[in-house]
């Protein structure tokens, strides 16, 4: 019995301990806890500029809402208020979380030895109110389903509490160690954990972890933002040169537009080729002499 108690257990780091050795963790269990990573000024700020946007959503019919295909419509619920494409929404996610030295730590670590440059895969929030039933359980690598099982990660991703996540609100569900598992296995209740966190601590995790939004048996909304990277050589989820344009990626600083997709990704250094190139250069420098 104890050994079963400590497998279903989600180590737990600050945002300020050793990037390798959360990272490693990573890597052994497909997910930790990571307290700490925002500061509650940077939360209270981005869920006053983000406020204004979810309201609009509330304007809606919320059942009425569609998106892409009718899988995901039923995916998300009708219960939950979800806002993408936040790099061109939000000045506080810009300038505060988009390129945030401990997320940056983990994606020099998880990606960077299998690509020459990172990008931003997908951030968006949920807002999960009263009634939100349980996700499936399902690994966000699942994107890429052409690929074969590769025995290094694609994504790393995260969920990072805006508010309280409890049980009872629906905190995300890990289910540590089943990166490693066939594709097909599915969890046992016993091997499922709830990521507790406060707001500013988030999970980190691979995208190749099966997790999934947890039922919220309460009268209050649980807000988290995903946000997860992949590797520079894969398409982004998120298709970020619409959802951040040109116009807005001009005024941004070098290293935002490369995470956000601009940069070149440069395989000569290991006898491979380029992509992302505009008239055979890197975008970077082009926008940089105002040539894009």
């Amino acid at each position: 019995m104890n050994m079963q108690a400590e497998r279903v257990r989600i180590a737990a780091f600050d945002a300020s301990d050793d990037a390798s050795a959360i990272s490693n963790r990573i890597l052994a269990d497909g997910a930790v806890i990571v307290r700490n990573v925002l500061g509650r000024e940077t939360i209270d700020a981005f869920n006053r500029e983000i406020d204004s946007c979810l309201d609009c959503l509330d304007a809606h019919d919320a059942s009425a809402r569609t998106y892409m295909n009718d899988a995901v419509t039923q995916f998300f619920g009708p219960q939950t208020r979800h806002l993408a494409g936040m790099a061109g929404k939000s000045a506080v996610f810009r300038r505060d979380v988009l390129c945030h030295p401990v997320l940056m730590g983990q994606c020099e670590r998880l990606l960077r030895p299998n690509c020459a440059t990172y990008q931003l895969n997908f951030a968006d929030v949920m807002d999960r109110g009263p009634g939100a039933k349980a996700q499936i359980f399902h690994r966000d690598d699942g994107i890429w389903p052409y690929l074969p099982r590769l025995d290094f990660p694609l994504e790393f991703a995260t969920m990072i509490a805006l508010g309280p996540f409890t049980p009872e609100m629906g905190a995300t569900l890990i289910v540590p160690g089943s990166h490693t598992w066939d594709k097909d296995r599915q969890p046992c209740p016993e091997e499922v954990v709830a990521a507790e966190l406060e707001p500013g601590d988030a999970v980190f995790y691979l995208g190749s972890t099966l997790h999934a939004g947890g039922e919220n048996r309460t009268d209050l909304r649980r807000r988290g933002m995903h946000l997860s990277y992949c590797l520079g050589w894969l398409r982004s989820e998120d298709n970020n040169y619409l959802s951040t344009p040109l116009e807005l990626a001009r005024t941004l600083p070098r290293e935002q537009q490369a995470i956000l997709g601009y940069a070149l990704h440069d395989g000569i250094e290991v006898n491979g080729g380029f992509l992302g190139a505009v008239d055979w250069r890197n975008p970077l420098d082009l926008i940089e002499e105002g040539l894009l």
